[in-house]
């Protein structure tokens, strides 16, 4: 899937530290943007306008033009990171990362398995050894996930980095030998494997005995 461009608006943000907590009462959110060329810029952004946003975007791929009050222009940026309560779960702080739409970028993008391998219909299991992908691309390009069919997967095939073909302007850069995901034997040869060696399994005889249980 090719980049999606959202939009956000924001306000700068006067209080900082520990201090901005209390926004969130106020139904804001404490955000702060920096890049490479951009100095460090505290702001607030709408609880509710984040969330909303959020049910299509993506942390590290998703573009935002994020629109803070008293710029002379949007301000092209990604999610860098979601600070979340340990126990509520609820959205504490923002980071974004400011972005040249002229320069590539690293980061990281989750993948989708799509289908149902031919290897699962049979009784096999699908094992996913790899969630994200690591890449580089401009920002225009970014995909906010990577589809990978595994429909044609029988039992003992594996996909590797090396047999994904990514979007155009899109390089992936994790080792191309690591398996992202594998279909096992089904579950029942394994049990059945495991009960022939116990069935076949030969007893040792007591010390001190021989095998008719008599005492040596």
């Amino acid at each position: 899937m090719s980049t999606t461009t959202v939009k956000l608006n924001a306000k700068p943000r006067e209080i900082i530290g520990k201090a901005s907590h209390a926004l969130v009462k106020e139904g804001l959110l404490p955000a702060v943007v920096y890049g490479a060329e951009v100095d460090a810029l505290p702001i607030t952004v709408e609880r509710k306008e984040f969330e909303r946003m959020m049910t299509h975007a993506a942390v590290g791929s998703t573009l935002v033009k994020l629109v803070v009050e008293g710029a002379a222009e949007p301000l092209n940026v990604i999610i860098k990171e979601v600070q979340r309560d340990p126990v509520k779960s609820v959205v504490r702080h923002i980071d974004f990362w400011a972005v040249r739409m002229g320069k590539s970028i690293s980061t990281v993008v989750a993948i989708t398995f799509i289908g149902s391998s031919e290897g699962e219909r049979t009784g096999g299991v699908l094992l996913h050894e790899l969630r994200e992908l690591h890449i580089e691309a401009l920002p225009k390009d970014l995909p906010e996930i990577i589809e990978i069919d595994v429909t044609p997967l029988n039992v003992g095939d594996a996909l590797h980095v090396r047999d994904i073909v990514p979007p155009a302007g899109v390089t992936i850069m994790n080792d191309p030998d690591i398996i992202i995901c594998a279909v096992s034997a089904p579950t029942a040869e394994v049990e059945e494997e495991a009960v022939g060696v116990i069935e076949g399994a030969v007893e040792v005889p007591e010390v001190g005995k021989d095998e008719s249980g008599e005492e040596a």
